[in-house]
């Protein structure tokens, strides 16, 4: 009688040797990992009730994440593998880890209404990302949509979610109470309805900077950086109220270009 089970051969024939791979290959699947790691980290202080530094990890983290595919195109090492890690990384970074930091701050005042909302928060944000996914090899639409993304982008989408928590670190006397954690809940599902949205808001990446005009340009960046730096919960509270109002307008310039064009589509998802 010969034996139950066969024995197991890997491939075959041993399968396909691992050859060596260039260091441009490695660099941005390793800013992807390190992506995930900074938004756990923010998530393990917010626990710890180290609120400050748990959001500095989260707007890391969503730095991170939004450069590797950038860097992937630039070093030329785009693959198949890195852009389901940068897929698994966004849910992470932009849904998962922002939502619990503001949770464990001030939702959870709230009872499962603060409950309700982060989880409507990162379920809107994970299907942001799969809409963006999915779109995202669509080439019907005309051209000049591509300036557009359809709702608010999940990067952006972290970082206005957690507004209360800039708030609070002004110092303005505003305290992570109950009635402040029902607005900031109602804050949050508001956010979570924008990034599903069907909101036509310019992405800037088709923006031409005239020759003339690169010093000034370069000046205004380093001052916002600097700005940052030293002012870090000034300047992000004004960024997010800037952002809320550039909104409008967004759907305005859009509304023009789509009379302009003769075009009654919605918007593309690229960007």
């Amino acid at each position: 009688m010969g034996a139950p089970f066969k024995k197991f051969e890997a491939h075959a024939s041993g399968g396909p040797r691992i050859r060596e791979i260039p260091m441009r290959m490695v660099l941005p699947n390793l800013v992807t990992v390190l992506a995930i790691c900074a938004g756990l980290s923010g998530i393990r202080f917010a626990f710890e009730n180290r609120f400050e530094i748990a959001v500095v990890m989260v707007l890391l983290a969503a730095f991170l994440d939004g450069i590797d595919g950038r860097l992937a195109r630039m070093l030329k090492a785009t693959s198949k593998f890195g852009a389901q890690m940068d897929s698994l990384a966004d849910i992470v970074n932009f849904g998962v880890a922002p939502a619990l930091v503001l949770y464990a701050f001030l939702l959870d005042r709230a009872g499962s209404p603060g409950w309700i909302a982060a989880l409507l928060f990162t379920i809107a944000c994970g299907m942001r990302l799969a809409r963006f996914n999915v779109l995202a090899d669509d080439t019907d639409q005309p051209a000049w949509q591509t300036e557009y993304f359809v709702g608010v982008p999940a990067p952006a989408g972290a970082v206005l979610v957690m507004l209360p928590l800039y708030l609070y670190f002004l110092r303005l006397g505003l305290e992570p109470t109950r009635p402040a954690a029902f607005v900031a809940t109602g804050f949050t599902v508001l956010i979570a309805f924008l990034l599903v949205s069907r909101l036509p808001v310019y992405s800037g990446k088709s923006v031409k900077v005239p020759g003339d005009r690169v010093l000034p340009v370069i000046l205004g960046v380093v001052l916002y950086v600097l700005l940052l730096m030293t002012y870090p919960w000034y300047t992000l509270t004004a960024s997010v109220a800037g952002y809320l109002f550039f909104l409008p307008f967004s759907v305005r310039a859009y509304s023009k270009r789509a009379k302009l064009e003769g075009e009654k589509v919605p918007p593309s998802d690229i960007g």
